[in-house]
């Protein structure tokens, strides 16, 4: 306790006591919450070294943008549950966007949320220190609703700019973890984004690859891990093309693929 106001019937034999006006009192409490607070933002400093600041520097930011899906049955379910834990642990995400377009925001944006979990997307092999996560009002069944989609938008649209994360880096759960996420799955509306300047699609009529095209490389190219190539490409025919992960599919890249695969690679390289 940093300061004990005693009553006038509780001051010590002997002692003068002072009664500090009420508005003083105030007064001390906020200029002590002001000091607090600028301790609790000052930088972390090495008692090793002597301190020289430079200007020439700026917040850690984040670099990727990852979208899921809740699969529960409401938005209170999901902030009770982002807010404690899942059957896995403690989990939370910086945003989350209800079904009717209302945003919440549960992490700051320059604070390391635990949304992404292990996985990789390109050389980033920590994604929950380089993202904000995105978490999606929706039970992985039922088709995404315009004003969801709207809302959406407008957040990518405020995040992309304020914190210089490139457009294109907009991924699912299941880009970066393949082998164990489906999410924000096959009824994500990922074309729509990529109309509204977010994230990627194949541009234009597709057309089949030349000779000696090389799909794993164009998909190691996009980001994907090769590490489990069969659940890579169940992930990008999620994507790109719709198709349910509970879905059979071939574990090599048909032609479809190939010629989603070769447009990606061309627009990479503009």
């Amino acid at each position: 306790m940093l300061f004990d106001y005693p009553s006038a019937q509780g001051t010590p034999h002997g002692s003068t006591f002072f009664p500090i006006p009420m508005s003083m009192k105030y007064i001390i409490t906020i200029t002590l919450s002001m000091v607090l607070a600028a301790c609790s933002t000052a930088p972390v400093r090495n008692p090793q070294a002597k301190w020289v600041p430079s200007p020439n520097r700026d917040a850690r930011r984040a670099l990727v943008i990852v979208l899921h899906y809740t699969q529960q049955d409401s938005v209170q379910e999901s902030l009770n549950t982002l807010r404690t834990a899942n059957s896995q642990g403690k989990v939370s995400a910086h945003y989350l966007l209800g079904k009717d377009g209302r945003l919440y925001q549960l992490v700051a944006d320059s604070q390391r949320a635990w949304h992404a979990g292990g996985g990789r997307w390109g050389t980033i092999t920590d994604l929950n220190s380089a993202s904000i996560g995105i978490e999606i009002d929706n039970n992985g069944i039922d088709p995404y609703p315009d004003v969801q989609i709207e809302a959406l938008i407008a957040l990518l649209q405020d995040l992309t700019t304020r914190l210089r994360i490139p457009r294109h880096q907009i991924i699912g759960h299941s880009d970066l973890a393949p082998s164990r996420k489906v999410d924000p799955g096959a009824h994500f509306p990922w074309k729509r984004l990529h109309e509204a300047g977010f994230g990627i699609w194949p541009s234009g009529e597709l057309t089949d690859a030349p000779e000696g095209f090389d799909p794993w490389l164009a998909m190691a190219a996009i980001g994907y891990s090769l590490s489990d190539r069969p659940a890579a490409l169940r992930a990008f025919r999620m994507r790109f093309r719709a198709i349910p992960a509970t879905q059979m599919q071939p574990p090599e890249p048909d032609d479809e693929d190939r010629r989603i695969l070769y447009a990606l690679s061309r627009e990479l390289l503009r």
